[in-house]
C-alpha cells in the first residue's frame, strides 16, 4: 500500500505536498487538464450519473496523448453500489483491461446490502489491479459509518478514499474529512472532494490537513450544431445534446493556485 508519506512532499508545505486530481470523460479533458498542471486524472464516462467505466476506445486514446497519472473508473452501471456476480465479473474483466491499456490506477466501490464495505470483494480487486494504484471512490460517503468504512478499506489494501466526508458537498463535511485523516494515521491517503473549486480549494485543505483534492474544473462549452431539434431530448435531462461540460486549462491553474496559496480569480464560467 502507498502510504500518505510516500506521496510527492507529504510532510512539507502546502505548496509542495497538494496533489489535485481532475475528473475527466473526453481526450479534450483530459489535454486540458495536463496543460493546467493538473497532477492526476480520473477517466470516466456517464458522469452525469456519477461516472461509469469508459470504453477501451476512450482509455487509450487518452493514455496516447496524456502523460500524467491516468486512473480509470471501474463501475458497471449506475445506481447503487450492491453489485451481483455478473456485475463483478465485469468489474474483474474492466480492471484487467485497464491494465493492458497502460492505466496507472483503477477507480472502485463495492458496498454490501447493509452499507458495509464488501472488504473480501475489494481486495479481491485490489490484488487484480496491482501494481496499480486503487483509490474507493465516494460510494465511501454512501456507506455505513465512515470510521468502520476507513477501516476497511485499509484491511483491503485499499490506497486512497476520496470522500466528501458523508455530505453532499464538502463543506458540509469537513469535521468529518478532518477526523478521517487524523484516523487514518497515514495508513492510506484521504483524498477530499464534492464541489472543490478555486474558491474552497485552500480552506478544505486547511480545515482538514488532506494532501489530495478531487475536482472537475469545467466550464459549459455549447454545441457547433447549426441544425436542432428541440423536441427531442436523447438523455433524462433536456437540452444536453448542445452543451456539454468540458474541463478548461483555465480552470485548472486557477485551482491549483488557489490550492497552494489561497489565491483566486474571478472567472467567467459560460
Amino acid at each position: 500500500m502507498t502510504r500518505l508519506n510516500d506521496e510527492p512532499g507529504a510532510g512539507g508545505t502546502i505548496a509542495n505536498s497538494v496533489t489535485v486530481e481532475i475528473c475527466v470523460d473526453s481526450v479534450e479533458s483530459a489535454l486540458a487538464a495536463q496543460r493546467g498542471g493538473a497532477h492526476r486524472t480520473e477517466l470516466c464516462s456517464g458522469l452525469i450519473e456519477g461516472g461509469t467505466t469508459p470504453s477501451s476506445g476512450l482509455i487509450s486514446a487518452v493514455r496516447s496523448r496524456v502523460s500524467i497519472p491516468i486512473c480509470v473508473m471501474i463501475r458497471p452501471r449506475n445506481g447503487d453500489f450492491f453489485y451481483g456476480p455478473e456485475d463483478f465479473e465485469i468489474m474483474e474483466q474492466d480492471v484487467l483491461n485497464v491494465k493492458q491499456l497502460g492505466a496507472d490506477g483503477i477507480v472502485l466501490g463495492i458496498l454490501k446490502e447493509d452499507g458495509r464495505v464488501d472488504v473480501e470483494r475489494t481486495g479481491r480487486l485490489v490484488q487484480l489491479a496491482r501494481p496499480l494504484q486503487v483509490t474507493f471512490h465516494r460510494a465511501f460517503d454512501m456507506s455505513r459509518g465512515l470510521g468502520e468504512s476507513l477501516e476497511a478499506l485499509i484491511a483491503a489494501n485499499v490506497d486512497r478514499v476520496l470522500t466528501s466526508g458523508g455530505e453532499q458537498k464538502v463543506e458540509n463535511g469537513l469535521p468529518a474529512v478532518a477526523s478521517l485523516v487524523k484516523k487514518a494515521a497515514g495508513r492510506i491517503s484521504v483524498m477530499a472532494g464534492g464541489g472543490i473549486t478555486e474558491r474552497n480549494a485552500h480552506h478544505v485543505i486547511e480545515a482538514t490537513g488532506v494532501h489530495e483534492l478531487h475536482a472537475s474544473a469545467t466550464a459549459s462549452v455549447a454545441s457547433v450544431m447549426e441544425h436542432r431539434n428541440e423536441k427531442i431530448a436523447m438523455g433524462a435531462l433536456r437540452g444536453r445534446e448542445y452543451q456539454r461540460p468540458v474541463v478548461t486549462e483555465e480552470r485548472v491553474r486557477h485551482l491549483l493556485a488557489a490550492a497552494v496559496n489561497g489565491a483566486h480569480h474571478n472567472l467567467r464560467v459560460p
